[in-house]
């Protein structure tokens, strides 16, 4: 079995362990629940399953009964807020909880990478920015940005980028983009993207004061759909960002950085049925 470390979803850790003892005994989910403290012997299967969580009062029970120590159970239990969070700030907050133990135990969290890469618009920028400047300072990059950032901001971005595999330095400040995928659990990363996407979309809103018309192109369309045609117009939304990434891969004469965003969001809650359906 992994070390804890390795993990983020706490449902998925609980499972590997049970099957792990099942394995090597006749161990039960009653034996668990029993260890654990727990009256109904399903309670521990339902959480393994993901129809359930522990809370704050039971996952210190749980973390004995698999047998954690010490930093062990301060990562369990960080795993198990930061699996249980509403929000993405208390999300934020478990994750560099666990990535700091991790690195404290020289142990890498998968997903780590992924979160610091889009948790600030300056990497992807510099990503496609540095590269465009072979020999540049990180001063001269810096007043490249259209948006205000220190040489000192610069410099700690290249560090990061180089450092976790997306780009690499093939001379004295020259930098080529590293053929590296962003990767991670289903847990981490949509979280780190929702992060992207908020700051990229505060970008967007400058933008219309920024930029001239013929520099930026922000359309829209208020319209009202039912679930079906919502799929149906994502799917065409998918396809179009397939297609525009295949065009800018084509360039090969690259001379500024662009961001596009897709965005279709609901404007007000689900209407049920319509009058006449009512009246009948």
């Amino acid at each position: 079995m992994k070390p804890i470390v390795e993990y983020q979803d706490y449902h998925a850790f609980l499972s590997d362990y049970y099957e792990e003892r099942k394995r090597t005994s006749a161990f039960s989910w009653r034996e668990f629940a029993k260890i654990a403290g727990f009256v109904s012997p399903s309670y521990l299967k339902d959480v393994c399953c993901g129809k359930t969580n522990l809370s704050k009062v039971t996952m210190g029970r749980v973390a004995a009964a698999v047998g954690l120590v010490g930093y062990e159970v301060t990562y369990f239990e960080a795993m198990v807020q930061f699996g249980n969070a509403k929000t993405d700030d208390a999300k934020k907050k478990f994750l560099e909880q666990m990535h700091s133990i991790a690195l404290d135990h020289k142990v890498r969290i998968v997903d780590k990478d992924a979160f610091e890469y889009y948790d600030s618009w300056k990497n992807p920028v510099l990503r496609e920015l540095a590269p465009l400047m072979p020999g540049a300072m990180p001063g001269e990059i810096a007043k490249m940005c259209t948006q205000e950032v220190s040489a000192y901001e610069v410099r700690k971005s290249l560090a990061f980028l180089e450092r976790a595999g997306f780009l690499k330095q093939v001379g004295e400040n020259v930098y080529v983009q590293a053929e590296k995928s962003v990767e991670g659990s289903k847990e981490g990363l949509p979280l780190a993207l929702r992060s992207m996407h908020r700051e990229m979309g505060y970008l967007a809103v400058d933008s219309l004061d920024r930029f001239t018309s013929s520099e930026r192109n922000i359309t829209g369309v208020t319209m009202g759909i039912n679930r079906e045609t919502y799929e149906q117009i994502v799917a065409e939304l998918d396809a179009c960002r397939k297609r525009i990434t295949a065009i800018a891969e084509a360039c090969t004469d690259v001379t500024q950085v662009y961001r596009m965003n897709l965005q279709i969001f609901p404007l007000s809650k689900e209407v049920v049925g319509n009058k006449e359906a009512k009246d009948e």
